[in-house]
């Protein structure tokens, strides 16, 4: 017998006289990695129950509770939205050089870092596609549903095209379709009627589309306006908490808005605001 297995008889007895082998080291646990972790599901955005009838439900502004203390205690939130306007027959001024984009208005919201929601024509996203991808994969906007043409939903609405009550689902559903094509993420399930207006048959023609309609407490006035101070003040005026406020975003037609909210933001947040999108302020 060889040393080597004399010194192994020997180290093999005095570990069995010591109550047989040593337990086998108890295995270390694998720490789970964050990155292999399964995704948070994406946060559904709220929405309003139906109206009597199945009636597509309006949302204006958040509610601040009827007493004056709760109303003094509101949070001071506000939303602002902002139309990104093209009628289905503008494709022609378009191509004249008409714009009905305002790439420097995004920009002064992301400078400012101010959350808000586009709401987008159909019509609007295929004349620009890159720019509604671009603000429907940035987390600081969603894009919400103006129509795809941007006809009107009722008769006698600032001369707008009427469209049909048996087409109004299929012009809401035809705009989805343009910012799916488009490549926008960030879409919500609201829908602003073209002009604001609306009556009880288009609550009731719409309820097929599944959305929440969202109004405004707030309206800027920067449509056609010249006057960036006048259209600031009127917004600061109007604002109180909870508010949601109309703005545009298409140069031809609100050439002065970028300007406003350069004088709107700054003093808001010196009040006290705080900027949300509209699936906040209807979440709160």
């Amino acid at each position: 017998m060889t040393a080597l297995t004399v010194a192994g008889v020997v180290i093999g007895g005095a570990l069995a006289g010591c109550g047989g082998a040593a337990p086998a080291p108890a295995p270390v646990p694998t720490p789970t990695s964050p990155a292999s972790a399964a995704p948070a599901p994406p946060k559904k955005p709220p929405t309003m129950a139906p109206g009597p009838a199945g009636r597509t439900p309006v949302f204006e502004r958040r509610p601040t509770g009827g007493g004056a203390a709760e109303k003094a205690a509101a949070e001071k939130v506000v939303a602002l939205t902002f139309d990104a306007d093209m009628t289905a027959d503008q494709g022609p001024r378009a191509k004249a050089g008409e714009r009905f984009d305002n790439p420097e208005l995004i920009a002064l919201l992301r400078r400012l870092k101010v959350p808000s929601t586009v709401f987008m024509t159909g019509r609007w996203a295929e004349e620009y596609p890159a720019q509604a991808k671009g603000i429907g994969t940035d987390d600081l906007f969603e894009v919400a549903n103006h129509s795809y043409s941007h006809y009107a939903f009722t008769a006698d609405c600032y001369g707008l095209p009427v469209v049909a009550k048996d087409a109004m689902t299929r012009d809401v559903e035809r705009a989805f379709s343009a910012f799916r094509q488009a490549e926008v993420r960030n879409v919500v399930p609201y829908f602003r009627f073209p002009g604001g207006c609306y009556d009880d048959k288009a609550l009731r023609a719409l309820a097929p589309a599944n959305v929440t309609a969202v109004q405004w407490d707030v309206v800027s006035g920067d449509a056609f306006a010249t006057d960036a101070g006048a259209v600031a003040e009127q917004v600061l005026d109007g604002v109180r908490p909870g508010s949601l406020v109309v703005m545009h975003c298409t140069r031809s037609a609100a050439p002065v808005t970028a300007e406003a909210i350069s004088r709107i933001v700054p003093e808001l947040r010196k009040r006290g605001y705080r900027f949300v999108k509209v699936s906040e302020l209807m979440e709160g």
